[in-house]
């Protein structure tokens, strides 16, 4: 039997057919095009883009393990810990910031 992957920013499996992403460990245009990628929710990937910068993510943020540390995702991550692996609703962004997701 196969194993779902982990998305590495909240621990909880992906199931097949679950809404998912690749998420540039530095972001393509600060650098990154060929820096690797991890496999994440899709929930969890417009978290981590309305929360941080390019830049951000760029310079403190290049590994899944500093995004979870990030104060900023601790209430992200508490809300999503008891979700089903296959949970996704729209990403609400604070403070008017916009969001620039590609599908």
């Amino acid at each position: 039997m196969d194993e779902s992957p982990t998305c590495p920013i909240c621990l909880r499996p992906i199931p097949l057919g679950a809404k998912a992403s690749r998420h540039h460990l530095v972001p393509r245009l600060k650098g990154g095009m060929h820096k690797g990628t991890v496999l994440v929710h899709h929930i969890c990937h417009q978290a981590i883009h309305a929360r941080f910068t390019e830049a951000e993510l760029a310079r403190r943020l290049a590994e899944p393990e500093a995004i979870r540390a990030a104060p900023e995702m601790a209430e992200f991550l508490a809300w999503i810990a008891n979700k089903p692996a296959d949970f996704h609703a729209p990403t609400r962004l604070k403070g008017g910031r916009r969001g620039r997701f590609r599908r």
